[in-house]
């Protein structure tokens, strides 16, 4: 299975911030970009490994700037790193003022998603080979990430032990 560049899972979408999509700040809602930054992450997934793809865990939404209806939102994502079977997936978003044209980094996110075979079972995918310097930088650290994953990962199985499945009310 041959590596792939980051560019070659890369996707580019803008759109406007409208008045359904702001709560009482007047600013774009946290969750509807969460959800934004969750399907185009996973475009970008299925891009890299030309398989199904599942959202593992969204690793880390980084809110930098609020974002207003005064401005357009363009998000970008691409496979950074990937392991036998995952894929880390970097998204940026970027605000734009559309009447002044000034533009700034509002948000950051990783996501990791597993690729999966016919019969649903994680599968192989291509790794992965950075150009840029911003993707050179982004797979770089991308293996202190993959460990901080996997603490986290193994902090919430240890945590939901400890949970009750419960009614509330019960």
């Amino acid at each position: 299975m041959d590596a792939k560049t980051c560019k070659e899972s890369v996707v580019v979408r803008t759109s406007r911030v409208f008045p359904n999509d702001v709560n009482n700040h007047n600013t774009l809602f946290g969750g509807k970009l969460m959800s934004d930054v969750d399907m185009i992450a996973s475009i970008s997934a299925v891009r890299h490994s030309r398989r199904e793809c599942v959202t593992a865990s969204t690793d880390s939404v980084d809110f930098l700037s609020p974002i207003t209806p005064d401005d357009s939102v363009c998000f970008e994502s691409f496979v950074t790193w990937t392991g036998r079977t995952s894929l880390e997936v970097f998204v940026k978003i970027i605000a734009e003022n559309l009447i002044t044209g000034d533009r700034k980094i509002a948000a950051t996110a990783f996501l990791t998603f597993v690729a999966l075979d016919d019969d649903g079972k994680p599968a192989p995918v291509p790794g992965i080979i950075p150009e840029t310097e911003e993707e050179k930088k982004l797979h770089e650290t991308a293996s202190k990430r993959a460990e901080e994953r996997k603490v986290h990962r193994q902090n919430s199985k240890e945590l939901a032990e400890h949970l009750t499945i419960n009614k509330p009310w019960e």
